[in-house]
């Protein structure tokens, strides 16, 4: 009975999610129960799609990649695949239209991590966040508004800016990794090797001005999505004050995070901020 089998796919696409980010997961853990798994299943998706292209170096990321994009898109055509991650894809997919542009353009940016070193202009940074971040906020808006299109038009660029703020804010965290280990620098303009308090600032200030744009959207969001889309937000905000207020040359040569103790703390007042009706 297939009913089994996508219980199967929807399980393994939630343990995608625990394994890989507890951050995501606890955030997840925050919206209401009706929509939690379809958010599971993209994250698990976008999840292996970057897996292959950061970390499988001892195979040939590029077939692997190719067939995962073959598989992805007989399973969209078909409506089921072996794979449970793209199985449970597939699902939400369909559940809430969401557009085929998005996975594209995401699927596109990933192709250029394969080769894609340096991002030495703005238009290229734009489209690399564009497809990377911002259209997985997109993916997550259509199951937040539950199909709703005319929402869905008006929380497009506040999704698309939160999606690019917490993109911005990995990048800075993870120079350090991303220089040594994928020898990727993302942000235009800047020599890691030479980031300064100049330079660190003038990305933070950009990160900033996302966030701003993406809390004008968080607001509006349905209840049954709200509380769990501002966990995350207060989470990524936290970790981007840590980030500015870390000198430059310990961020490029540590990871900073946010402990796991800070985490619940900030569950704990992102939930009496929403229950006494601050988050306006």
């Amino acid at each position: 009975m297939k009913t089994i089998f996508d219980h199967v796919s929807y399980n393994c696409s939630k343990i995608v999610t625990k394994s890989y980010s507890t951050s995501f997961a606890l955030a997840t853990k925050m919206l209401a129960p009706s929509i939690r798994a379809d958010i599971y299943n993209i994250y698990g998706f976008v999840r292996f799609a970057d897996e292959i292209v950061d970390t499988f170096h001892e195979y040939n990321k590029e077939k692997l990649f190719n067939d995962f994009e073959t598989d992805m898109q007989q399973a969209i055509a078909h409506k089921i695949s072996l794979n449970p991650i793209l199985n449970s894809f597939q699902h939400t997919y369909h559940k809430y239209d969401i557009p085929y542009h998005l996975v594209e353009s995401f699927m596109k940016s990933m192709r250029m991590d394969l080769t894609k070193k340096n991002y030495e202009t703005f238009d290229e940074y734009r489209e690399y966040i564009y497809g990377s971040a911002d259209v997985v906020g997109l993916m997550c808006l259509c199951v937040f508004v539950n199909g709703n299109k005319e929402k869905y038009e008006e929380l497009k660029e506040s999704a698309m800016a939160l999606g690019s703020a917490f993109q911005k804010v990995n990048f800075l965290r993870d120079l350090k990794a991303d220089y040594e280990h994928l020898n990727r620098t993302y942000f235009p303009n800047t020599n890691l090797m030479e980031l300064d308090e100049v330079s660190k600032k003038r990305i933070v200030n950009e990160i900033k001005a996302d966030f701003a744009i993406g809390y004008s959207g968080i607001i509006k969001l349905p209840e049954q999505a709200k509380f769990g889309v501002y966990t995350a937000y207060r989470y990524y905000k936290k970790l981007l004050f840590k980030l500015q207020d870390t000198p430059p040359l310990e961020i490029k040569n540590a990871r900073i995070r946010v402990p796991n103790y800070q985490k619940f703390g900030l569950l704990a007042q992102s939930y009496l901020n929403y229950k006494l009706q601050l988050v306006q």
